[in-house]
């Protein structure tokens, strides 16, 4: 990976760090908040939101962006089962695959999760003025792609 610009100051890169870390801590504070108010582990309520965009996922998909294994996505795929959030229909393409998507009542709850979310996103938004929302959201992205590129850097996808 080529550096763009190596005249990173030790300042820059402790403010970077520690910007870093209390943004992560307070993603962290939100989903301990969200998984009591829910009443869904964290595991579980992670799983739910892949289904945001999705009508039908697998177990392997599903475990792949969690980054989990085969036992651990049994775990939470039954947890969600025995809440009554998601079933498992049988793929008709190929029977021995199982389709996993969501009950009316992990409609409803998804539905729930997208509201708390998206009334805390709009009161995030809200304490700055049109101009500065355009100037954060450019900055995000801008941070988004540099982030995936230091992601690709430590995988060694380059």
């Amino acid at each position: 990976m080529e550096l763009k610009n190596t005249d990173v100051t030790e300042y820059q890169l402790y403010e970077f760090e520690n910007l870093i870390n209390i943004l992560f801590q307070c993603c962290q504070e939100r989903l301990q908040y969200q998984s009591r108010a829910f009443h869904l582990p964290d595991a579980e309520l992670r799983c739910l939101m892949f289904f945001k965009d999705e009508k039908y996922l697998t177990s392997k998909n599903i475990s792949l962006k969690m980054n989990v294994g085969k036992s651990r996505m049994t775990k939470i795929t039954a947890g969600l089962q025995q809440k009554n959030l998601i079933r498992r229909i049988k793929d008709p393409e190929d029977a021995r695959v199982s389709l996993i998507s969501l009950t009316a009542s992990g409609k409803e709850k998804l539905d729930q999760i997208k509201a708390f979310q998206n009334n805390l996103h709009r009161l995030v938004l809200s304490q700055v003025s049109d101009h500065e929302r355009k100037n954060l959201l450019t900055s995000l992205d801008l941070l988004k792609s540099c982030m995936e590129s230091g992601k690709e850097f430590m995988t060694g996808v380059l």
